[in-house]
């Protein structure tokens, strides 16, 4: 089993609909739908407390356990939530097969801090990564212990999980860059005094008519 495998059972489902749905829920179960490599998608039942805390794991590998069926592995592609209350309403399932190269979204994790007064600024939170789908890592983890202001780091210098590829992402693109402190201060400074110039010529203006 992988590091980041997960065994969840599941039911099959037989009743289709919103109100269907709104039932299963209350049984704190999850719709799902588990799809891929030409089969005909299969509508399951959830456990609701596995799954969310399944979720909480980053492109985490599920070896499903369907009754009267063989194990099927997959990888949640798609999570539906409740816009206010945030419980789990459905998951799409995407069906893998052991040893087959699959492509994924890995966050980028920042770790140590760098050098005092200077800013991080962020640009790139995850990288698609083409990997084992029996190896699929849970986070990129990228230092910026010590950096100094104008420091950057790029896709390129990324040393990448053994096996694992990038997938899309240009070599140049900056992750992460770190900038002077007093630099970003000047310039929200220089910014607010523009705009209240701007604003005081406006007033004047609208005095004279």
């Amino acid at each position: 089993m992988a590091t980041n495998e997960l065994k969840i059972f599941a039911e099959k489902r037989t009743e289709f609909g919103k109100g269907a749905a709104r039932r299963i829920r209350r049984a704190d179960k999850v719709p799902a739908v588990l799809y891929g490599h030409g089969m005909e998608p299969e509508h399951l039942t959830l456990p609701g407390h596995d799954i969310l805390l399944a979720l909480r794991t980053a492109n985490v590998l599920l070896s499903l356990d369907i009754a009267g069926e063989k194990e099927q592995l997959c990888l949640p592609k798609q999570v539906q939530r409740d816009p206010i209350k945030g419980f789990i309403e459905h998951v799409d399932l995407l069906l893998v097969k052991r040893g087959e190269k699959i492509t994924v979204e890995v966050p980028i994790v920042l770790t140590g801090e760098a050098a005092s007064e200077t800013t991080v600024n962020q640009d790139l939170t995850a990288l698609a990564l083409e990997v084992s789908a029996m190896n699929i890592p849970t986070e990129i983890e990228v230092s910026i212990e010590g950096l100094e202001a104008g420091a950057q780091i790029s896709v390129a210098d990324i040393t990448l999980p053994e096996g694992a590829t990038f997938h899309g992402e240009a070599a140049e693109t900056l992750i992460v860059g770190i900038n002077a402190a007093e630099e970003l201060d000047e310039g929200a400074t220089e910014g607010d005094e523009t705009a209240g110039a701007e604003v005081a010529a406006a007033e004047g203006e609208s005095e004279g008519e």
